[in-house]
Protein backbone atom coordinates (compact mmCIF):
# COMPACT_ATOMS: atom_id res chain seq x y z
CA UNK A 1 0.00 0.00 0.00
CA UNK A 2 1.77 3.57 -0.95
CA UNK A 3 1.86 6.08 1.92
CA UNK A 4 1.55 8.74 -1.17
CA UNK A 5 -0.69 11.39 0.06
CA UNK A 6 -3.96 11.91 -2.20
CA UNK A 7 -4.52 15.09 -3.78
CA UNK A 8 -4.77 18.40 -1.40
CA UNK A 9 -8.16 18.89 -3.04
CA UNK A 10 -9.52 15.30 -1.87
CA UNK A 11 -8.04 15.80 1.58
CA UNK A 12 -9.89 19.67 1.53
CA UNK A 13 -12.94 18.04 0.60
CA UNK A 14 -12.94 14.93 3.10
CA UNK A 15 -11.88 17.25 6.14
CA UNK A 16 -15.66 19.48 5.48
CA UNK A 17 -17.79 16.70 5.09
CA UNK A 18 -16.45 14.92 7.83
CA UNK A 19 -16.71 17.88 10.11
CA UNK A 20 -20.29 18.76 8.69
CA UNK A 21 -21.25 15.13 8.33
CA UNK A 22 -22.61 16.38 4.80
CA UNK A 23 -21.96 16.36 1.94
CA UNK A 24 -24.28 18.97 0.40
CA UNK A 25 -23.36 21.66 3.50
CA UNK A 26 -19.41 20.91 2.52
CA UNK A 27 -20.04 21.31 -0.69
CA UNK A 28 -21.44 24.92 -0.08
CA UNK A 29 -18.44 25.56 2.28
CA UNK A 30 -15.98 24.44 -0.62
CA UNK A 31 -17.93 26.51 -3.02
CA UNK A 32 -18.47 23.72 -5.31
CA UNK A 33 -21.36 21.39 -6.32
CA UNK A 34 -22.10 18.62 -4.25
CA UNK A 35 -21.63 16.11 -7.71
CA UNK A 36 -17.61 17.82 -7.38
CA UNK A 37 -17.65 17.39 -3.81
CA UNK A 38 -18.82 13.49 -4.32
CA UNK A 39 -15.90 12.89 -6.93
CA UNK A 40 -13.37 14.20 -4.55
CA UNK A 41 -14.29 11.72 -1.85
CA UNK A 42 -14.26 9.04 -4.05
CA UNK A 43 -10.65 10.11 -5.47
CA UNK A 44 -9.56 9.73 -1.70
CA UNK A 45 -11.39 6.53 -1.43
CA UNK A 46 -10.06 4.93 -3.95
CA UNK A 47 -6.67 5.89 -3.48
CA UNK A 48 -7.04 5.13 0.14
CA UNK A 49 -8.67 1.71 -1.02
CA UNK A 50 -11.30 1.91 1.82
CA UNK A 51 -14.58 3.91 2.28
CA UNK A 52 -14.24 6.74 4.51
CA UNK A 53 -18.11 7.41 4.88
CA UNK A 54 -20.74 4.99 4.97
CA UNK A 55 -23.65 6.50 2.56
CA UNK A 56 -26.97 6.04 4.61
CA UNK A 57 -30.77 7.62 2.47
CA UNK A 58 -30.48 11.44 3.94
CA UNK A 59 -26.77 11.44 5.58
CA UNK A 60 -23.40 10.48 6.08
CA UNK A 61 -21.57 8.97 8.61
CA UNK A 62 -17.49 8.18 9.10
CA UNK A 63 -16.31 4.58 8.74
CA UNK A 64 -13.86 3.53 11.26
CA UNK A 65 -11.37 4.49 8.47
CA UNK A 66 -12.84 7.98 7.83
CA UNK A 67 -13.00 8.58 11.59
CA UNK A 68 -9.15 7.40 12.38
CA UNK A 69 -8.33 9.94 9.64
CA UNK A 70 -10.68 13.22 10.63
CA UNK A 71 -8.64 14.65 13.54
CA UNK A 72 -5.49 14.36 11.96
CA UNK A 73 -6.62 15.82 8.89
CA UNK A 74 -8.86 18.71 10.44
CA UNK A 75 -5.66 19.53 12.86
CA UNK A 76 -3.35 19.78 9.68
CA UNK A 77 -5.66 22.13 7.40
CA UNK A 78 -5.95 24.29 10.70
CA UNK A 79 -2.10 24.77 10.90
CA UNK A 80 -2.16 25.39 7.37
CA UNK A 81 -4.28 28.07 7.51
CA UNK A 82 -2.37 29.30 10.24
CA UNK A 83 0.41 29.38 9.05
CA UNK A 84 -0.95 31.19 5.44
CA UNK A 85 -2.01 34.02 8.13
CA UNK A 86 0.85 34.31 9.43
CA UNK A 87 2.99 34.80 6.93
CA UNK A 88 0.40 37.53 5.03
CA UNK A 89 1.37 39.20 8.58
CA UNK A 90 4.35 39.22 8.05
CA UNK A 91 3.92 41.21 4.46
CA UNK A 92 1.98 43.69 6.76
CA UNK A 93 3.69 46.51 8.34
CA UNK A 94 0.85 48.70 8.44
CA UNK A 95 -1.13 46.55 11.63
CA UNK A 96 0.12 44.94 15.15
CA UNK A 97 -1.98 43.18 17.22
CA UNK A 98 -1.60 43.30 20.68
CA UNK A 99 -3.23 41.41 23.39
CA UNK A 100 -2.71 41.59 27.00
CA UNK A 101 -4.83 41.08 30.40
CA UNK A 102 -7.87 43.56 30.77
CA UNK A 103 -5.81 45.19 33.91
CA UNK A 104 -2.95 46.03 31.94
CA UNK A 105 -5.29 47.13 29.34
CA UNK A 106 -7.14 49.46 30.96
CA UNK A 107 -4.45 51.41 33.20
CA UNK A 108 -1.47 51.20 31.04
CA UNK A 109 -1.89 50.39 27.46
CA UNK A 110 -5.39 52.13 26.93
CA UNK A 111 -4.09 55.87 29.05
CA UNK A 112 -0.73 55.93 26.77
CA UNK A 113 -1.89 54.73 23.41
CA UNK A 114 -2.24 58.02 22.25
CA UNK A 115 1.70 58.61 22.32
CA UNK A 116 2.49 55.55 20.22
CA UNK A 117 -0.25 56.88 17.76
CA UNK A 118 1.60 60.04 17.62
CA UNK A 119 4.87 58.44 17.06
CA UNK A 120 4.09 56.04 14.77
CA UNK A 121 1.06 56.92 12.88
CA UNK A 122 1.73 54.17 10.26
CA UNK A 123 0.89 51.50 12.59
CA UNK A 124 -2.64 50.59 13.83
CA UNK A 125 -2.64 49.12 16.63
CA UNK A 126 -5.41 46.40 17.60
CA UNK A 127 -5.80 45.58 21.30
CA UNK A 128 -7.63 42.28 22.55
CA UNK A 129 -7.85 42.39 26.31
CA UNK A 130 -7.97 38.89 27.06
CA UNK A 131 -6.02 36.12 29.79
CA UNK A 132 -6.73 33.44 27.57
CA UNK A 133 -3.45 31.31 27.07
CA UNK A 134 -2.50 32.46 23.74
CA UNK A 135 -0.48 30.69 21.10
CA UNK A 136 1.49 33.28 19.26
CA UNK A 137 1.87 30.86 15.79
CA UNK A 138 -1.63 29.56 15.70
CA UNK A 139 -4.10 32.73 16.72
CA UNK A 140 -3.88 36.31 15.10
CA UNK A 141 -1.60 37.56 17.26
CA UNK A 142 1.89 39.82 16.91
CA UNK A 143 2.72 40.43 20.49
CA UNK A 144 1.36 39.09 24.12
CA UNK A 145 1.98 41.00 27.44
CA UNK A 146 1.23 38.41 30.37
CA UNK A 147 1.93 38.45 33.89
CA UNK A 148 3.12 35.22 35.57
CA UNK A 149 6.17 33.45 36.62
CA UNK A 150 7.20 32.24 32.94
CA UNK A 151 8.86 30.69 31.91
CA UNK A 152 8.13 31.34 28.19
CA UNK A 153 9.67 28.19 26.54
CA UNK A 154 9.68 28.23 22.61
CA UNK A 155 8.79 32.30 22.26
CA UNK A 156 11.09 35.60 22.50
CA UNK A 157 10.33 37.28 26.36
CA UNK A 158 11.74 40.31 27.42
CA UNK A 159 11.23 40.35 31.32
CA UNK A 160 9.83 44.05 31.96
CA UNK A 161 9.99 45.95 35.01
CA UNK A 162 10.21 45.07 38.44
CA UNK A 163 6.64 44.43 39.87
CA UNK A 164 6.17 45.07 43.25
CA UNK A 165 2.61 46.28 45.29
CA UNK A 166 2.20 48.83 47.81
CA UNK A 167 -0.35 50.73 49.76
CA UNK A 168 -2.05 53.41 47.36
CA UNK A 169 -4.99 55.57 48.28
CA UNK A 170 -6.15 58.98 47.04
CA UNK A 171 -4.61 62.38 48.83
CA UNK A 172 -7.91 63.15 51.13
CA UNK A 173 -7.40 59.59 52.72
CA UNK A 174 -3.94 59.79 53.05
CA UNK A 175 -4.02 62.45 54.91
CA UNK A 176 -6.87 60.56 57.33
CA UNK A 177 -4.61 57.95 57.65
CA UNK A 178 -1.13 59.57 57.43
CA UNK A 179 0.85 56.63 59.68
CA UNK A 180 1.11 52.65 59.46
CA UNK A 181 -0.79 52.66 62.65
CA UNK A 182 -3.72 54.86 61.54
CA UNK A 183 -3.66 52.75 58.38
CA UNK A 184 -5.28 50.07 60.76
CA UNK A 185 -9.01 51.61 60.36
CA UNK A 186 -8.37 52.70 56.99
CA UNK A 187 -11.35 50.91 54.47
CA UNK A 188 -9.51 48.11 52.65
CA UNK A 189 -9.58 47.11 49.63
CA UNK A 190 -8.78 43.74 48.13
CA UNK A 191 -7.35 42.56 44.74
CA UNK A 192 -8.21 38.84 44.31
CA UNK A 193 -6.60 38.70 40.99
CA UNK A 194 -3.50 37.81 42.61
CA UNK A 195 -4.38 35.32 44.69
CA UNK A 196 -3.03 32.90 42.30
CA UNK A 197 0.52 34.07 43.47
CA UNK A 198 2.10 31.50 46.33
CA UNK A 199 3.34 33.24 48.34
CA UNK A 200 0.36 35.70 48.49
CA UNK A 201 1.25 38.88 47.80
CA UNK A 202 -1.67 41.12 50.13
CA UNK A 203 -2.61 42.89 53.05
CA UNK A 204 -1.79 40.21 55.56
CA UNK A 205 2.08 40.06 53.76
CA UNK A 206 2.43 43.79 53.57
CA UNK A 207 1.84 44.62 57.49
CA UNK A 208 4.32 41.53 58.34
CA UNK A 209 7.14 43.08 55.98
CA UNK A 210 6.46 46.58 58.19
CA UNK A 211 6.83 44.53 61.24
CA UNK A 212 3.12 45.65 62.18
CA UNK A 213 0.92 42.32 63.98
CA UNK A 214 -2.51 43.78 61.72
CA UNK A 215 -3.93 41.02 59.28
CA UNK A 216 -6.93 43.08 57.87
CA UNK A 217 -9.72 40.35 56.58
CA UNK A 218 -12.83 42.56 55.80
CA UNK A 219 -13.56 44.90 53.24
CA UNK A 220 -14.22 45.32 49.30
CA UNK A 221 -13.10 42.39 47.46
CA UNK A 222 -12.45 42.79 43.76
CA UNK A 223 -11.68 40.20 41.05
CA UNK A 224 -10.58 42.55 38.46
CA UNK A 225 -7.31 44.88 39.94
CA UNK A 226 -8.32 47.45 37.90
CA UNK A 227 -11.82 47.96 39.52
CA UNK A 228 -9.77 47.84 42.64
CA UNK A 229 -7.89 50.15 41.49
CA UNK A 230 -10.95 51.95 40.18
CA UNK A 231 -12.25 52.27 43.66
CA UNK A 232 -8.80 53.68 45.44
CA UNK A 233 -8.99 56.23 42.92
CA UNK A 234 -12.80 56.97 43.91
CA UNK A 235 -11.70 57.24 47.57
CA UNK A 236 -13.55 54.05 48.41
CA UNK A 237 -10.31 52.52 50.27
CA UNK A 238 -6.40 51.75 50.25
CA UNK A 239 -5.51 49.02 47.75
CA UNK A 240 -2.03 47.21 47.42
CA UNK A 241 -1.62 48.88 44.00
CA UNK A 242 0.29 46.82 41.32
CA UNK A 243 3.21 48.80 40.19
CA UNK A 244 2.46 49.08 36.25
CA UNK A 245 -1.42 49.56 37.49
CA UNK A 246 -0.76 52.52 39.61
CA UNK A 247 2.79 54.24 38.49
CA UNK A 248 0.61 56.75 36.15
CA UNK A 249 -1.85 57.84 38.48
CA UNK A 250 0.90 58.01 41.16
CA UNK A 251 3.01 60.28 38.87
CA UNK A 252 0.03 62.47 38.04
CA UNK A 253 -1.14 62.65 42.02
CA UNK A 254 -4.43 61.08 41.61
CA UNK A 255 -3.03 58.86 44.11
CA UNK A 256 -0.43 58.87 46.57
CA UNK A 257 1.92 55.85 48.04
CA UNK A 258 2.92 57.55 51.13
CA UNK A 259 4.66 54.17 52.83
CA UNK A 260 7.41 53.26 51.28
CA UNK A 261 7.48 49.15 51.64
CA UNK A 262 6.75 47.44 48.42
CA UNK A 263 6.02 43.87 48.08
CA UNK A 264 7.49 41.79 45.24
CA UNK A 265 7.45 38.42 44.63
CA UNK A 266 8.56 35.49 41.30
CA UNK A 267 5.65 37.15 38.84
CA UNK A 268 6.39 40.13 36.55
CA UNK A 269 5.44 40.99 33.20
CA UNK A 270 6.69 39.51 29.76
CA UNK A 271 6.59 41.21 25.94
CA UNK A 272 6.32 37.92 24.65
CA UNK A 273 6.58 37.08 20.20
CA UNK A 274 7.39 34.41 17.96
CA UNK A 275 10.98 33.48 17.96
CA UNK A 276 12.35 35.47 14.92
CA UNK A 277 9.28 37.96 14.95
CA UNK A 278 11.20 40.61 17.47
CA UNK A 279 13.05 42.31 14.89
CA UNK A 280 10.04 42.88 12.80
CA UNK A 281 9.60 46.58 12.87
CA UNK A 282 6.40 47.56 14.01
CA UNK A 283 7.14 45.00 16.73
CA UNK A 284 10.80 46.75 17.66
CA UNK A 285 8.62 49.91 17.42
CA UNK A 286 6.49 49.30 19.65
CA UNK A 287 8.80 47.40 22.24
CA UNK A 288 11.14 50.38 22.03
CA UNK A 289 7.95 52.50 22.76
CA UNK A 290 7.09 50.11 26.10
CA UNK A 291 10.78 50.28 27.23
CA UNK A 292 10.46 54.07 27.23
CA UNK A 293 7.12 54.82 28.76
CA UNK A 294 8.25 52.37 32.09
CA UNK A 295 11.12 54.46 31.93
CA UNK A 296 9.26 57.82 32.60
CA UNK A 297 7.79 56.32 35.63
CA UNK A 298 10.89 54.47 36.88
CA UNK A 299 11.32 57.46 39.81
CA UNK A 300 8.78 55.97 41.67
CA UNK A 301 10.84 53.06 42.68
CA UNK A 302 13.21 54.83 44.22
CA UNK A 303 13.57 55.06 47.79
CA UNK A 304 11.19 52.04 48.08
CA UNK A 305 12.10 48.97 50.30
CA UNK A 306 10.97 46.56 48.57
CA UNK A 307 10.73 42.95 50.10
CA UNK A 308 10.91 40.10 48.53
CA UNK A 309 7.89 37.57 49.83
CA UNK A 310 9.27 34.05 49.99
CA UNK A 311 7.40 30.77 51.45
CA UNK A 312 7.86 30.03 54.74
CA UNK A 313 10.07 27.19 55.74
Amino acid sequence: MSERLPPLTALRAFEAAARHLSFARAAQELNVTPAALSFQIKSLEDHLGTPVFRRLNRAVELTEAGATLAPGTSDGFQALTAAWRATLRLQDDGVLTVTAGPAFTAKWLAPRFYEFARAHPEIDLRFSASLKRVDLQRDEVDVAIRFGNGPYPDVYSLGLAEEWVMPVMSPDMAKRFPTIEALTSAPFLHDDSLNFMSPRLDWPAWFKAVGHPFSPRHGSRFSNADHAVDAALAGAGVVLGRRALVVKDIAEGRLVAPFKTALTGKAHFSFLCQKGAENRPQIVAFRDWILAEIEKTAAISEGLRVVKVVADE
